[in-house]
C-alpha cells in the first residue's frame, strides 16, 4: 500500500485536505510581497544635483525663481532623453541679489558635492534616496536585488534539507519567524550592509516557506488532484504580487511599506498549530504510530471509517518497507549520475536544455517584474497589470492534459519572447512617447505570459522526463538553475540604466525576448510526456521517444499527479518553482 492509496482511501481531496491545503497557500501571499518588493523599496527616482547654498532645494519646480536657478546649475540630459543630468552640475557660483541670479561664465562640469534632490512623484522614499545610491553607487541597488536572491538560492539548499532532516513543520515554523523578524528588521535598517544582509535572511526565509507549504500541500493531495494543487498554490502568489501594487500605492516611504508587507506574517503563527506534520515524512522516518493518528484524524474529519483491513495492510506495507530501508542506499551520487549522463549523450542534451530552459523562465519572470518600473508609465498599474497577467497564465496551464507539455510550453515561450523583442520596432518607429510606453508594456506583459505559463509547466515536465533513478537529484539541480536565473534577474533589468536611450529601455526586455525564444525553441527537441509511463531506467529515458514504439499510455488515476519527485519522504529542495 502506498501513501497515495491512503489518501484516496481519506478521500482524494476531502474536507481536511482543501482546509489544510487554502491555510497553506495563504503564506505564498506574503512571499510573494518580498520576492517583488524591491521594484518599490530599491526603485530609483529621477533626481538631480542638489543645489548648494540652496536648504530647500527639490526636484519639483517651486517658482520661475527656482527653475531659473535649476536651468543655470543643472544641465540638460539629451542622451537619456532626461530633463536634468542625473550625476553633473554646472561648476557656477550663484548668488541672490534680491532674487537676481547672476553667474560666472564656466560651462565646467562637476560632480554632486551636496547630495542629490529625488523626484517624488511616486516614491517619497526609497533605500536609494535615503542611501543616495546613485551615480557611482548605482550598482549597489541591483546588488542588494541580487543579493536577496541568493539569499532564496541558499534558502532552496539548506531549508529544503534541514526540512528532510527535522520535518516540514519545524522547518517551516523556523522560516516563518525568520520572515517575520528579520523582514521588520529590514524595515528599520540604517545602512546599506545592514539592509543586505537582513534582505539576504528574508530570501532564505521567503524560499523556505513558500517550498515547505508546496511540498506539504503537495504531499497530502492525491496524485487525481496534484498537478491542479501545484498549479493552484500560484494563484495566491499571483494575488500577492497583484495586492503588492495596491499596497506601495497606499504606503510611499519604503520603511511604512516594508513594514505592512513583514507584519501579516504574525497572522500565520495563530493557525500554525492546525498544521499537522507531513505522514509521508514520518513514514520515512520510522514514525508509523504518529502517522496513523494523523491519517485517523483525517479519517475522522473527512467522515470517513477506516476498516481492520486497511490498518493490516498499512502495518504490513509499512513494517515491510521499513525494513527494506534500512538496506544499503542505492541512489546514485553526483559523481555516478554525471558518469551516466556523460555515457547517453541524448539524455544528456536533454537535460542541459532543461537546465536552460528552468534557468531562462525564472529570469523572464522575475526580471520583466522588476522591469516593470523602467516602461515610462505610472509604475503601480505598470505592476498590477503585471500581477494579474500571472493569473491569465496559470489558467491556461490547465489544458495541459488535454493537449500535452510540448506544445503549450513551447508556443507561450516563443510568443512571449517574440512580444519582447518586438519592444525595438516601437522605440525605433514610434514618435508618440505614451503610445510607444503603453505598446510596451502591452508587449512586456505577453512576455510575462509567456514565462508564467512556462514556468509553470517545466517543472511537470521535467519532472517526466527524468528516469526514476536520477529524477530526485536533477530535480534539485533544476531548481538551481532556476535560482541562478533569479539572480541574473536584476542585473538584466537595470540595462536601461546602463545603456542610454530608446535602445537601453528595449534592452532588457530584448535580452529577456531572445532567451525565451532560444528556451521554447530548444524545448521542441524534449519528448512529449502526456499519458505516457514514467521512464524508471537511463534506457527508458533514451528510448523515450523511440517512434518504432507504441507510446505507452498510462490509466486513469495512476500517476495522475505525473509522479512528482521525492512525495514518499525524498528531498523537497526540488519540488517548488519559487
Amino acid at each position: 500500500m502506498k501513501f497515495d492509496d491512503v489518501l484516496v482511501t481519506l478521500g482524494g481531496f476531502g474536507k481536511y485536505q482543501k482546509l489544510l491545503y487554502f491555510l497553506l497557500c495563504l503564506p505564498a501571499i506574503t512571499c510573494a510581497f518580498h520576492m517583488m518588493i524591491s521594484v518599490f523599496i530599491a526603485a530609483t527616482p529621477n533626481h538631480r544635483c542638489k543645489i548648494s547654498g540652496y536648504s530647500n532645494d527639490s526636484y519639483a519646480i517651486q517658482s520661475v525663481h527656482h527653475e531659473r536657478l535649476v536651468d543655470l546649475v543643472i544641465p540638460p540630459d539629451m542622451e537619456n532623453d532626461l530633463k536634468y543630468k542625473t550625476c553633473q552640475r554646472y561648476d557656477v557660483n550663484v548668488t541672490f541679489n534680491n532674487l537676481n541670479m547672476t553667474s560666472q561664465n564656466n560651462v565646467t562640469l562637476n560632480g554632486c558635492p551636496g547630495g542629490w534632490v529625488f523626484d517624488q512623484t511616486y516614491f517619497e522614499r526609497t533605500i536609494v534616496t535615503d542611501l543616495e545610491l546613485v551615480c557611482d553607487d548605482r550598482g549597489k541597488a541591483t546588488a542588494a536585488q541580487i543579493i536577496f536572491m541568493g539569499g532564496v538560492l541558499v534558502g532552496a539548499l539548506t531549508l529544503g534539507l534541514l526540512s528532510d532532516t527535522i520535518g516540514r513543520k519545524k522547518t517551516l515554523l523556523i522560516s516563518i519567524i525568520l520572515q517575520l523578524s528579520f523582514g521588520i528588521g529590514v524595515a528599520f535598517s540604517k545602512t546599506y550592509l545592514t539592509f543586505a544582509i537582513l534582505r539576504f535572511i528574508v530570501g532564505m526565509s521567503s524560499a523556505g516557506i513558500f517550498m515547505t507549504c508546496f511540498v506539504l500541500g503537495m504531499e497530502w493531495v492525491s496524485p487525481a488532484y496534484r498537478m491542479h494543487a501545484g498549479i493552484i498554490i500560484e494563484y495566491f502568489f499571483a494575488l500577492g504580487v497583484s495586492l503588492l501594487a495596491g499596497i506601495a500605492y497606499l504606503l510611499k516611504e519604503w520603511p511604512y511599506l516594508e513594514l505592512a508587507c513583514s507584519v501579516p506574517t504574525a497572522l500565520f503563527l495563530s493557525f500554525f498549530w492546525l498544521i499537522p506534520e507531513s505522514p509521508r515524512w514520518l513514514l520515512s522516518k520510522g514514525r508509523i504510530t504518529e502517522c496513523k493518528q494523523i491519517i485517523q484524524k483525517v479519517a475522522n474529519f473527512n467522515g470517513v471509517q477506516l476498516s481492520e483491513k486497511f490498518w493490516t495492510e498499512f502495518d504490513d506495507d509499512y513494517q515491510k518497507s521499513e525494513k527494506t530501508d534500512k538496506s544499503p542506499n542505492e541512489t546514485p551520487s553526483a559523481v555516478e549520475i554525471a558518469i551516466l549522463l556523460f555515457h547517453s549523450p541524448r539524455l544528456l542534451i536533454r537535460t542541459v536544455i532543461i537546465f536552460f530552459n528552468w534557468l531562462v523562465v525564472s529570469m523572464v519572470y522575475y526580471g520583466l517584474s522588476m522591469n516593470s518600473g523602467n516602461m515610462g508609465v505610472d509604475i503601480y498599474v505598470s505592476f498590477l497589470i503585471s500581477g494579474l497577467v500571472e493569473f491569465v497564465g496559470y489558467t491556461f496551464c490547465f489544458v495541459i492534459d488535454r493537449v500535452g507539455r510540448k506544445a503549450p510550453h513551447c508556443g507561450a515561450m516563443v510568443l512571449g519572447g517574440l512580444a519582447c523583442i518586438c519592444t525595438i520596432f516601437t522605440d525605433l518607429y514610434l514618435d508618440d512617447a505614451e503610445t510607444k510606453n503603453w505598446i510596451n508594456v502591452a508587449l512586456a506583459n505577453v512576455g510575462k505570459f509567456g514565462a508564467t505559463v512556462g514556468f509553470a509547466l517545466i517543472y511537470i515536465w521535467s519532472a517526466e522526463l527524468f528516469p526514476t533513478i536520477i529524477r530526485n537529484s536533477q530535480m534539485g539541480a533544476s531548481s538551481m538553475f532556476a535560482r541562478i536565473g533569479g539572480m541574473l534577474a536584476p542585473f538584466i533589468a537595470n540595462l536601461g540604466k546602463i545603456v542610454p536611450g530608446d535602445f537601453g529601455r528595449s534592452l532588457p526586455l530584448m535580452v529577456f525576448g531572445g532567451a525565451t525564444v532560444s528556451a521554447g525553441l530548444l524545448s521542441l527537441f524534449l519528448p512529449e510526456t502526456n499519458k505516457r509511463m514514467l521512464p524508471e531506467t537511463i534506457d527508458d529515458a533514451e528510448d523515450f521517444m523511440n517512434l518504432s514504439e507504441k507510446p505507452r499510455s498510462i490509466e486513469p488515476n495512476e500517476n495522475q499527479g505525473h509522479d512528482d519527485p521525492g512525495l514518499e519522504g525524498g528531498t523537497t529542495t526540488k519540488l517548488s518553482s519559487y
